[in-house]
């Protein structure tokens, strides 16, 4: 039987190339991600804080941390992704009067000073890790105490229905997979990150056919980037099953493709571990900052 890690863990190359790819198809197809930022963003003005320095992280093409420079035009504003073209088309969303930076980096490893943030604003970005304990303990890091993470993650029941079908096709791994409450809840306490409250919401949306589906999560990126997706093409004979046991799911001439979006809110520790860190990397928020022109 193989490794659980080797089926289901991330290929982190494979994340930056998928929305690296899906920079300039991403806005028109994200729907979705829209709504559950929307509704991330609500949640923080009833938090009602007043960062100094703010990290959009998994920042996409921008449009977050746009909004969050909004909220907070005095606030250091910095949008970090893992794929350079999502930075680039986020480039059009920092405008001189409400200017945020961008930096290209990897969650496990976030080129930051420790507690350089007041808040670390995450939207559908924490499913791309498979390493809990890594990502959070670098956001705890970086986290200030006292300051607040406010992220949203996709939850297991995440196209149920694809997978679903998919196992009537072959054996291998088609759709990621995506950590439970518990999980979470855990490795945020293991990060000792304070006090986490986590909710699940859960949506169905509709589609004329299985491929426009495909098309969809191929336009934003969401490919399968396991260790133990099938390599290569899928033989046609494969995605007909795939097809025609997805088709059984169709009502009301839609099929269904069911969204189990997980938000969740925690805070910086006072008791953190420092050490371990290689400081000659890191940078904090005001240092990103434009020297003028002489």
């Amino acid at each position: 039987m193989r490794d659980p890690r080797q089926v289901f863990g991330i290929d982190r190359h494979a994340v930056a190339r998928a929305f690296d790819r899906a920079s300039t198809s991403y806005d028109a197809a994200a729907a979705l991600q829209d709504r559950v930022r929307n509704e991330l963003l609500a949640r923080l003005d009833e938090l009602k804080v007043e960062p100094r320095a703010v990290l959009d992280l998994g920042a996409g093409t921008g449009h977050g941390t746009r909004a969050l420079k909004r909220r907070h035009p005095k606030a250091v504003v910095v949008a970090a992704d893992i794929a350079p073209g999502m930075l680039e088309q986020a480039r059009a969303q920092s405008r001189w009067r409400r200017r945020f930076e961008r930096v290209r980096a990897d969650a496990y490893a976030l080129p930051f000073a420790n507690g350089a943030f007041d808040l670390v604003f995450s939207n559908l970005m924490i499913q791309w890790c498979d390493d809990l304990d890594a990502v959070f303990a670098e956001i705890a890091r970086v986290l200030k105490p006292g300051g607040l993470l406010l992220f949203s993650t996709f939850g297991p029941g995440t196209l149920a229905e694809l997978r679903e079908a998919w196992s009537a096709g072959d054996s291998s791994n088609h759709v990621n997979h995506f950590f439970d409450p518990h999980a979470l809840g855990s490795a945020l306490m293991q990060a000792r990150l304070a006090e986490p409250v986590l909710d699940v919401d859960r949506s169905v949306a509709k589609y004329p056919d299985v491929m426009t589906l495909m098309r969809e999560l191929k336009a934003i990126g969401a490919h399968n980037v396991t260790q133990g997706r099938a390599r290569g093409l899928t033989g046609r004979s494969r995605l007909a099953a795939m097809t025609r046991a997805y088709e059984t799911q169709r009502r009301d001439g839609k099929i269904p493709a069911t969204w189990e979006v997980i938000h969740a809110t925690a805070w910086g520790s006072e008791h953190r571990e420092d050490a371990g860190f290689p400081v000659e990397t890191l940078i904090s928020p005001s240092a990103i900052r434009r020297r003028p022109s002489p």
